[in-house]
Order: C-alpha cells, then structure tokens, then sequence
C-alpha cells in the first residue's frame, strides 16, 4: 500500500497539489497527454523549478489560449467522458467536480445542474483537477493523509463581491476537516485544494507512521512574506504499526433503561464512533450503574457529545485525548466455495524479526454466507481463513516500526511498566492555483 501525506503548512491549492505530485515522480508526460484527450485546444503543462524562503520547489504554469467561457458541471462531466483517462482517473476527477458543484449550489441555492462554474471551470482548473486525479494514480497511491490546513484570513474578491477568508464555497468544503489558524492575509486554502482535502483525503492528523520513499515540494505562485509558499508531498508505505490521536468519551448512567442505553449506541455508531461499548460499575449508594464509552476521531468529539447527551440522558460527559498504536491492516476480497469476503490482513513483527500476517474475515460478510448455505458461522470463518492465506501471504509486509523496536528495548532493559490567474468561482490571492496569486 502506498501513502501520500500532504503537508499543508501553507495551505493547499489544485496548481500546488500537481505541481508536488509531479516533483514526487509523477509522470509529467502522461499527464499531460491525458489532459489533453480532453479536447481543451492548445494546452500546455509548463513545470519550472523555483525558490520560496530559500527552498526548492516545482511549480505549474498551464498554457492555453485566451478563453471566457463559464461552464455547467454538465460540460465538464462531457469532456471527461470524452477523454482517454483511465475509469479510476475519470472516477477521481468526477468525484472532485461533483464535490466542488455541491458546494457551489449550496451557497447559491439552486441545483448543482444550473450552477455556473467559473474560475474552477476554466482551463487552468479543469487542468488541475484531472492532472492531480491522473498523477495520484500514475504514483499507485492507494491512500492519502494530510495535516490540518491552515485558511488564511482577510478579504478575497470574487465573482460575487468581496468575501472573508475562507470564501463560502471554500467553507462549505471544509466541513468536517480540521483546520488551524493563520494570520496571513491571504487565500491558503482554495476551492480545489479544499475539494482534495474533502473527496480524497482518508484522515487528518501529523505524519504517520511511514517508511519515506519520495518527497515532492509544489509551490503556489504568490511569494509570502511570512513563509515558504510550499505544499509538501511524501510518499511511502507504512511501517507495521501506525499511530493516531483519538478521543475518549464517557459518562456514568444510573436511571437509564436497557433499552434506552441499547438506543443510544445505535445512534453513536450511526454518527461515526470507532468504537462504543458499557462496563457494569457501582455507583454511589451502592446503585448499580453503566459506564458508557465512546471512542472517535477528534473531528467528531463535539457530534458524538451531542449524541450522547441527546439519547442517554446524560448530565456530563468526560472527555479526553489519547494516542494510539495499532497494527497496519489492509482489507482484501477473497472468493470462498460459498461466496465473496472481505478479509483484514494485519501485520505484526515476531522476536526473531519477521513479519507475521493475522487475518480477520469480516463479520457481516460471513454472517449473510452462513445464513444462505445453512453452514455454522464458524465454518464459513473457516474457509474464509484458509481462502484468504495464500493471497495474503503474497502481500508484501509493511516495513517495521522504529517505534516498535525501541518499545521492545525499553521493556527489555527497563521491564514492563504502565497562479497569476485563479482556480475558484472566484478570483484568490493565494497564488497556490494558478487560478490564484498563491
């Protein structure tokens, strides 16, 4: 499995995307020759070196005739269609236009059909999109991470008028993705970079646990005065054991019934928990009691509180922040004599130092093949085991964890212990797309 984490200490915009993408090995070539099986006439992809605070880093220009054509989510969707890319590309750069119309119609109220893209309709734009949906696939990216990202502040201009920092589209983008806060006035974030963030990124946090193959660095066009206008790339696999930050959500209930606290849970999987389960506990006057907990990603603490408050008749709920450790796992489909099964295949290294796979069928899938031939859950779990081996020992491991090697030397030793132009529907001066001034 290969992972790309973006790091997006100045934000994130669809020329700088690319522009990382390529300098990390992407092949500059292709992508070229598969945007143009759009039809889009006389497009060029001009990749330069340049310097921001002293740092190297590649940047795009696209070439193209003058145009002042606004388009309908409908006309893009036609030229993709038309196209030579490939179904995962055209998959991957629908996803991003629908997204990015989906917001558009929102904050204008009409239909995502009427919706007029502007600067992201434009050539420029149409070229970053497609180009960052050809480049994650030409580099086999399976999985993308990235840091919180920063907005900027201000006041931007755009087709509609002057707006604040982050622009409505743009906001309504980032709904769900963690943010961090900026004093620079400038556009960091914009409307593709914000629709990568949202449609393809699988989790936010820092740098995971990863052996690093490749770095690419992508600069926006605007030089900042307060830092390198850079996003950073880094491409890898993952080590044996990845690490994340979590929170931990409880609360004591003592008059809630069975079936109020069976309710409950239901809604809290529904909202997104990774994890609920209730511990019997005395409570004070020797009242017999629940500890509900919850376990989720940070992002959707304040949904989950809400949840919890709303269906458990909770007056208070504790909460606290906890880093995690777990194995690498990959999800795979194996074909069993009864029928398909996703398997997880998780890795763990052994004292002698090799890698030891462990396989998990999944539940539900089990379930509906024991329920259909009449055999017992465990002997389709069974031949789930046995069909899923010989594919899973032919996955290569992930590299182990310099982490779980110094956790084992420290038990050992100490024992056990607890661009000029603009991407948007409006104009930006961030300069990241060439749509913008980032």
């Amino acid at each position: 499995m290969a992972i790309a984490y973006l790091d997006t200490a100045s934000g994130i915009a669809g020329d700088m995307t690319l522009a990382a993408l390529v300098d990390a090995g992407a092949d500059a070539a292709y992508i070229e020759r598969q945007v143009q099986s759009l039809g889009l006439p006389q497009v060029q992809l001009l990749f330069s070196q340049t310097q921001r605070h002293g740092f190297r880093a590649l940047m795009l220009r696209v070439q193209h005739p003058p145009e002042h054509a606004h388009r309908h989510l409908s006309d893009i969707e036609a030229l993709i269609a038309g196209s030579q890319l490939t179904p995962r590309e055209r998959d991957m750069a629908l996803r991003l236009f629908r997204c990015l119309g989906a917001a558009e119609a929102k904050v204008h109220g009409t239909p995502i059909e009427q919706v007029h893209f502007h600067e992201v309709g434009a050539v420029d734009s149409i070229v970053d999109i497609v180009g960052i949906a050809v480049a994650l696939n030409n580099l086999g990216i399976d999985r993308i991470l990235a840091s919180p990202t920063p907005t900027g502040c201000g006041t931007i201009t755009i087709a509609h008028g002057s707006v604040s920092v982050p622009a409505p589209a743009t906001a309504e983008l980032l709904i769900g993705v963690p943010l961090r806060s900026s004093s620079i006035e400038a556009e960091l974030t914009t409307p593709t970079g914000a629709a990568v963030l949202a449609t393809l990124v699988d989790g936010f946090g820092s740098l995971p646990d990863m052996q690093i193959s490749r770095i690419g660095y992508g600069a926006g066009h605007k030089d900042l005065a307060e830092q390198a206008n850079i996003l950073r790339v880094l491409i890898g696999r993952p080590v044996a054991a990845e690490q994340d930050d979590v929170v931990v959500l409880e609360t004591n209930l003592d008059d809630a019934t069975g079936e109020q606290v069976g309710f409950a849970i239901e809604q809290l999987w529904k909202a997104g928990a990774l994890e609920v389960f209730t511990t019997a506990i005395a409570m004070k006057k020797s009242r017999p009691g629940v500890l509900l907990s919850v376990i989720c990603r940070p992002e959707l603490r304040g949904t989950l509180e809400d949840r919890l408050f709303e269906h458990s008749g909770s007056l208070g709920i504790r909460r606290h922040r906890v880093s995690r450790r777990k194995l690498h796992r990959e999800t795979i489909r194996v074909e069993t004599p009864l029928g398909k099964v996703r398997v997880k295949v998780a890795w763990h290294w052994l004292d002698s130092g090799e890698p030891q796979c462990r396989i998990s069928p999944e539940y539900d899938d089990c379930r509906l093949l024991a329920t259909e031939s009449g055999q017992t859950l465990e002997a389709v779990f069974q031949l789930a085991r046995d069909s899923a081996l010989p594919v899973a020992l032919g996955l290569t491991p992930p590299a182990r964890s310099s982490v779980a090697r110094l956790d084992r030397s420290s038990n050992e030793n100490h024992g056990a212990s607890d661009h000029p132009s603009h991407d948007h529907h409006h104009s930006h001066d961030h300069g990241h797309d060439h749509h913008h001034d980032h």
